[in-house]
C-alpha cells in the first residue's frame, strides 16, 4: 500500500513539473507577444517589406533587348577585361546577339559599372579574377582583351603589365587548348611602335624601343603575339589576333592620359589643351562600336594572321585638338610641352586586308563619334560635382629605390 501512494506522489511531482514547465512557456510566449506589439516589431516587418521589395524589384529588371539563340546557335563566350572601355562594349553586342557572356576583370581599370546593367541576367556572369592565376571554365570562344592600354595605367606598374599580357595571355592559350576554345588577342598597333613605314600593315615588323618607357606594353603584346601563334602551330589552338588602333568613345577613363579624354576635359573645364611637341603627330581615331563590330567579324572568321582594325583617316595632333575645342565651345587655349619620350609621330593603319576578307570598315563619322564622348564626359563631370568619386590614376610609388611591383 506504502508503495502504491509513493508512486502516485512521484506522478503528482512529476505533473507538477509539467505543469509547471507549461505555465513558464505561456508567461513567455505572452511576454513575446506583448513586445512585438512595440516598434522594434514593427521595424522588423518594415524590414521585410523593404526586402520582398526589393526582391521584386530584382525579379521585374529590364535588361537590354536580348535576341533569341537556339542552343546550337548560342556561344558560351568568354571576355578577359569585359568590364573596361571596349571590353564592355564588346560585352553587350554579345549579350544582345544572344550569348551567353562571362567576364572575368580585376578591375585595376575596368569598372562594374560599365556593366551593372547585365548583372542578374541569366546569359550574364562576372568574375573577379585576376587572369595571372589559371582559370578553370567551360567556354567556346575566348576574347583576351585583359591588360591596362594607357601610358599612365601600363607605366604605372610596369612589371604587372608584363605579367598580364605575358603570364595572363600564356593561362588563357592554356584554356583555349584544354576546352578546345577559339581565341582572340586584343593586340595593338604599339608594336609597330614608331614606325618607319607609313602606313602600318601588317607585314610590318615594327621600329620599338625594347627598354624605354612604354616597352612594358609594346613588347608584352608583341610577345603575346609570338605566344598565340606557337600555341597554334604546336597544339593546334585557333587564334585571332587583332592589331588595334587609337578608339574612342564612352566609358573611357576620365583622367587615362589618352589624346581623346584628355582634350574633352581639359576643354570642358576650361583648361589649356595640352600638346606635347609641335602637334604634328598624326593618329588616326576609330569609334568603339566599329572596333566592336570588327572584333566580332574577325572572331567568327577564318582568318588566322594578324589583321589591323582601325580608321584610316588621320588628322594631326593640333587638328584633334581645334576640332574638340570647336566642339566643346571652349575658349580653352592650347599650350605645348616638351615631346614624350617614344612618341611615335605617324600612326594611320592600312586595312586593306580588314575590308577584302572581313567586309569591315568604320562607319561612324569622326565628329558624331566625338560628340557622343563629349556628352559622356558632361555627365561624368556632373557625377564628380555631385561627389561621386571618379578614380585618378597615380604615379609609380618608389620603396627604398625600388619600383613598386606585384
Amino acid at each position: 500500500m506504502m508503495r502504491v501512494i509513493w508512486l502516485i506522489s512521484g506522478l503528482n511531482r512529476r505533473m507538477m513539473k509539467i505543469l509547471l514547465a507549461l505555465a513558464l512557456i505561456a508567461y513567455i510566449a505572452s511576454l513575446l507577444s506583448f513586445s512585438f506589439s512595440f516598434p522594434f516589431y514593427r521595424s522588423i516587418q518594415d524590414g521585410e517589406m523593404k526586402i520582398e521589395q526589393r526582391i521584386d524589384e530584382v525579379l521585374s529588371q529590364k535588361y537590354p533587348p536580348v535576341k533569341f539563340l537556339s542552343e546550337k546557335d548560342r556561344k558560351r563566350i568568354l571576355i578577359t577585361g569585359g568590364a573596361g572601355f571596349v571590353g564592355s562594349h564588346l560585352t553587350d553586342k554579345l549579350m544582345m546577339d544572344g550569348h551567353e557572356v562571362t567576364v572575368v576583370d580585376n578591375f585595376f581599370t575596368g569598372r562594374k559599372r560599365n556593366v551593372e546593367h547585365w548583372i542578374g541576367h541569366e546569359n550574364f556572369e562576372l568574375i573577379n579574377h585576376d587572369v595571372v592565376e589559371p582559370l578553370y571554365i567551360e567556354v567556346d570562344q575566348i576574347y583576351h582583351l585583359a591588360s591596362p592600354a594607357s601610358p599612365p595605367n601600363y607605366m604605372y606598374n610596369p612589371i604587372k603589365t608584363l605579367k598580364t599580357n605575358t603570364i595572363g595571355t600564356l593561362n588563357m592559350l592554356g584554356l583555349a587548348k584544354r576546352v578546345g576554345a577559339r581565341l582572340l588577342l586584343a593586340s595593338t598597333s604599339e608594336v609597330y611602335g614608331d614606325p618607319e613605314e607609313h602606313p602600318q600593315n601588317e607585314e610590318y615588323w615594327g621600329h620599338v624601343n625594347p627598354i624605354g618607357p612604354r616597352a612594358c606594353y609594346d613588347e608584352g603584346k608583341r610577345v603575346a603575339e609570338t605566344m598565340c601563334y606557337a600555341y597554334m602551330k604546336q597544339e593546334g589552338v585557333e587564334v585571332r589576333v587583332a592589331r588595334i588602333f587609337n578608339t574612342f568613345g564612352s566609358r573611357m577613363h576620365m583622367n587615362d592620359g589618352r589624346v581623346v579624354s584628355n582634350f574633352i576635359l581639359q576643354a570642358l573645364q576650361g583648361e589649356p589643351l595640352t600638346v606635347y611637341g609641335t602637334g604634328s603627330q598624326t593618329r588616326a581615331f576609330q569609334y568603339v562600336s566599329d572596333l566592336v563590330n570588327g572584333l566580332v567579324l574577325l572572331m567568327n572568321s577564318n582568318i588566322s594572321s594578324p589583321v589591323n582594325l582601325g580608321n584610316p583617316e588621320e588628322h594631326t595632333i593640333l587638328e584633334f585638338a581645334r576640332l574638340i575645342k570647336s566642339l566643346v565651345v571652349s575658349r580653352s587655349q592650347i599650350q605645348f610641352l616638351p615631346e614624350a619620350q617614344d612618341d611615335p609621330q605617324r600612326r594611320r593603319p592600312d586595312i586593306r586586308k580588314a575590308k577584302m576578307m572581313l567586309g569591315w570598315e568604320p562607319v561612324v563619322p569622326l565628329e558624331e563619334g566625338l560628340n557622343k564622348t563629349i556628352h559622356y564626359f558632361s555627365r561624368e563631370l556632373e557625377h564628380q560635382a555631385n561627389n561621386q568619386y571618379i578614380p585618378k590614376p597615380k604615379a609609380a610609388r618608389m620603396k627604398k629605390g625600388r619600383p613598386r611591383h606585384n
